[in-house]
């Protein structure tokens, strides 16, 4: 038998599947990737900023905003902000219970319950967040600012006002 990287096993035993999380239901999206600048006395730093929503699409959303030196670690540090801030979402009737109207800094947006057919009805980052929400119909209109980050904190918002009526 042969050792080491031969695609088979080899390689430090104790260590299949490290890099895969157990499937626990949740899906993730990249909404913004973008590469920050510090400048520093030698010159600039550069890092990475990205923006990450995780959910189940069952009711269960997250937001993470997280920096890192290269890709990779400023997504798997935005997904596991985004694992600790899970909100639940209320449905009612395969749309969310009312109008909302919220406003997050500069970033309105308007989310509107939607009969059984429609899908949702939403662009960039607002659809993002109401797919992997599991919202399946819904119309958005993102009013004012056009910035992601806060369009998203925005729906996360919105989604903790929503009240199921009794």
């Amino acid at each position: 038998m042969q050792k080491g990287r031969s695609g088979r096993g080899g390689g430090r035993p104790g260590r299949q599947g490290h890099r895969d999380r157990p499937d626990d239901g949740f899906e993730q999206r990249i909404v913004e990737l973008s590469r920050v600048t510090r400048v520093m006395a030698g010159g600039k730093r550069m890092r990475f900023r990205a923006l990450v929503v995780l959910g189940n699409r069952q009711g269960q959303v997250g937001v993470g905003l997280a920096k890192g030196t290269d890709v990779s670690l400023a997504v798997s540090k935005a997904t596991a902000k985004a694992r600790r801030a899970l909100i639940n979402v209320p449905l009612k009737n395969e749309t969310i219970p009312h109008v909302i109207t919220v406003k997050y800094k500069s970033a309105n947006v308007l989310l509107k319950p939607a009969p059984k057919g429609t899908g949702i009805i939403a662009g960039g980052p607002v659809r993002a967040v109401l797919e992997l929400a599991g919202v399946p119909n819904v119309v958005s209109k993102i009013l004012g600012s056009s910035n992601k980050v806060n369009n998203v904190r925005a729906v996360l918002k919105a989604f903790n006002l929503l009240k199921l009526r009794a």
